[in-house]
């Protein structure tokens, strides 16, 4: 990443061990630059080295973002440079190119540029572009989720501990990051023991009559009921904060001294209560593992590499505390060493995420300081990266390194298995190679209703959940319960959509570009028998996609018992497999993982559809008049049953919307 030769953005890195929630807001940085994009040369006869050359005459030798686009118009390349002139001459000379770039410069026909003030901003604006643009040629996070934190609110009488994900908006105080959801969950459970702090909602909270289950079972102390003091409340959450802040030995001193004092007096109920509470605090402790007394902020990047793959484990370190770590797979190209992998991917890490004061590295990087600059000044405060050589803060290097070559040993072991199967699959089907990208279909619906449609992915890496798809079953032709119709508006609308997306697929491209994922699949797999295969195959055929995409359907054996599976394939007789075969498992797995989702998308639709209020189908009632009318009659039955000029005498509610409100329930209109 210096001004002297160009990097190499041949790299696509996944995260795993992600938790599966979608409440994700990214809120992207953006430092403050002088935009400048230049005009595009519009010569078409000019392209790639010739056409970068040609920018090259008019290029500033000062820091800036460059972006390359092909001939579509996509952004194939984002790039930053010290010196503009300089890092672009060296595209148009051919220097040291890998055979990625050398692709990639030669797809180039259009450049734009940007300035700005420093090569810190550059770095910042190319990080944020290459997030928002997905270029090919780049880094890029296709499964980036935001991480978890507690949240100890602070705008209602008694603070509440939740798990909160995505823009730190609400008025609180934020303790994290957690490496996922479940860390979080986890912890949660610990802290209500410990602390006796409500997790319900705002609304539960404020409708309370009586105290709940969880005030019953020793899990709240009751604020909405006023079972426990405002102040003694306030003092609950004080020592959940302290805890949350690292002072977790003053609190379970004060614990330990306020259950000595209760014993003495003989008040034994009391002194369990507090028993139980400093329990709870040993078992929040003796699931973070490592707690190192040294180091009270920081992130550790590990990084190993071995058999053409890299494995960056994260450990992230709060107010002395650990909590959690998360693996990454990068995928680099060969001619990259270790520490440019990791320093890209440092890049791109904290583009979106809070930054500790603190980044431990298992390696020197390239551009360590400008890196750790560029960090200071998007955060606000000095952030330094380090590479121990000894103490505390190198074991806890040294422990993150062990647990990269563990996740890195695992994942080589399972890429392996999937290698395998896919061949074994490839010859099960007789196909011509073994496939890349499978899609595996399925419905879920009860007596017709709630129809959902869902679409997993399989690839060379196990599944990709990041490209899983629901389809809400929209035709009103279709008759409830008609699973044929179901799926052949599935399959009109998926690949009608890739069609005008990504157009026909270029195998022959997509093997010289060795892409592990494509967009288009190579076979689909279909829960169904004889059936729904001929709606599939008509609907392929009307797309002229009959020689590019296999059909393949998997019917239930005889009793739908599981190992007696019937396949069925266009212009081929069905056939079963054995019952121990290693394909014959594979297909059940990736079956049942179609049918996990689709039932998981219906469930949450079902839901949706269950808790839907009357007044979310008025055209003009929003949020605020909604509250305002069920804060006035209660519930939307009783608004149902108003009269005008009662709806009238809610705050907000004129007398045109009134009318709106009213005519809504009653189809003849009259007051």
């Amino acid at each position: 990443m210096n001004g002297g030769k160009p990097t190499d953005g041949g790299i696509l890195y996944d995260e795993t061990e992600a938790d599966e929630d979608d409440d994700i807001e990214v809120v992207p940085s953006r430092p403050a630059i002088d935009i400048d994009w230049s005009e595009g040369i519009k010569d078409p006869g000019l392209k790639g080295a010739e056409l970068i050359q040609e920018f090259v005459k008019r290029l500033p030798n000062s820091p800036g973002v460059y972006r390359m686009f092909n001939e579509a118009g996509d952004v194939l390349y984002v790039g930053k440079a010290r010196n503009l002139k300089k890092r672009v001459t060296n595209y148009a000379q051919g220097r040291v190119h890998s055979n990625r770039i050398a692709r990639m410069v030669r797809e180039t026909t259009n450049m734009e540029f940007v300035t700005t003030r420093t090569e810190i901003e550059a770095l910042l604006l190319e990080a944020n572009l290459i997030k928002r643009l997905r270029p090919r040629f780049n880094v890029l996070l296709r499964d980036d989720k935001s991480f978890p934190y507690i949240l100890v609110t602070g705008d209602t009488r008694a603070p509440a501990l939740l798990k909160h994900r995505g823009a730190r908006s609400r008025k609180g105080d934020y303790f994290g990051p957690f490496a996922s959801a479940g860390a979080v969950g986890r912890t949660i459970n610990s802290l209500q023991r410990a602390f006796l702090l409500r997790t319900c909602t705002d609304s539960v909270f404020e409708s309370r009559t009586r105290p709940c289950l969880l005030y019953q079972i020793k899990r709240c102390s009751g604020p909405c009921t006023q079972e426990v003091s405002d102040a003694d409340y306030a003092e609950l959450v004080r020592e959940a904060k302290d805890f949350l802040s690292g002072r977790s030995q003053a609190v379970k001193a004060t614990i330990a001294s306020a259950m000595s004092e209760a014993s003495e007096n003989l008040d034994f109920e009391r002194a369990a209560l507090y028993r139980d509470r400093l329990a709870a605090l040993s078992h929040v402790q003796s699931h973070q593992g490592i707690n190192p007394a040294g180091v009270d902020e920081a992130d550790v990047f590990a990084i190993h590499h071995e058999g053409g793959i890299s494995c960056i484990q994260v450990f992230f370190f709060r107010t002395g505390q650990n909590w959690g770590n998360r693996a990454y797979f990068p995928k680099a190209d060969a001619s990259l060493a270790p520490e440019e992998v990791l320093a890209a991917f440092l890049a791109q890490f904290y583009d979106d995420k809070p930054c500790p004061r603190q980044i431990l590295l298992s390696g020197a990087i390239e551009e360590q300081e400008l890196l750790s600059d560029a960090l200071t000044e998007k955060s606000g405060y000095r952030v330094t990266i380090l590479v121990p050589q000894r103490g505390e803060k190198r074991d806890l290097v040294d422990h993150a390194v062990a647990n990269a070559r563990e996740a890195h040993g695992r994942k080589l072991a399972e890429t392996a298995s999937q290698t395998r199967l896919l061949e074994g699959f490839q010859k099960t089907f007789g196909l011509e190679r073994a496939p890349r990208r499978i899609e595996i279909y399925d419905n879920s619906h009860i007596m017709g209703t709630n129809a959902v449609g869902g679409m997993v992915v399989a690839g060379p890496e196990g599944f990709v959940k990041s490209q899983y798809r629901k389809f809400n079953i929209k035709s009103t032709d279709i008759t409830p319960g008609d699973d044929f119709g179901m799926m052949r508006e599935v399959m009109t609308r998926r690949f009608s959509r890739l069609l005008k997306e990504e157009g026909l697929p270029d195998r022959a491209q997509e093997i010289a570009e060795d892409a592990a994922l494509p967009a288009w699949p190579d076979v689909i797999l279909i829960d169904g028998g004889q059936g729904q295969m001929t709606q599939v195959n008509a609907i392929l055929a009307e797309l002229g996609l009959t020689d590019t995409v296999i059909a393949i359907g998997v019917a239930k054996g005889a009793d739908r018992e599981a190992g007696r599976e019937r396949f069925f394939r266009q212009g081929a007789d069905s056939f079963t497999l054995p019952p121990r075969d290693p394909v014959l498992y594979f297909i059940q797995r990736m079956r049942d993982e179609a049918h996990r989702f689709a039932i998981g998308s219906h469930r949450a639709r079902r839901k949706k559809e269950m808790v839907k209020n009357p007044l979310d189908e008025i055209a003009g009632i929003g949020p605020s008049r909604k509250r305002a009318l069920l804060h006035h009659f209660g519930t939307a039955k009783a608004v149902s049953r108003a009269a005008m000029s009662d709806l009238m005498a809610v705050d907000g509610i004129s007398e045109s919307v009134a009318k709106l409100v009213y005519d809504h329930f009653h189809e003849d209109g009259r007051r």
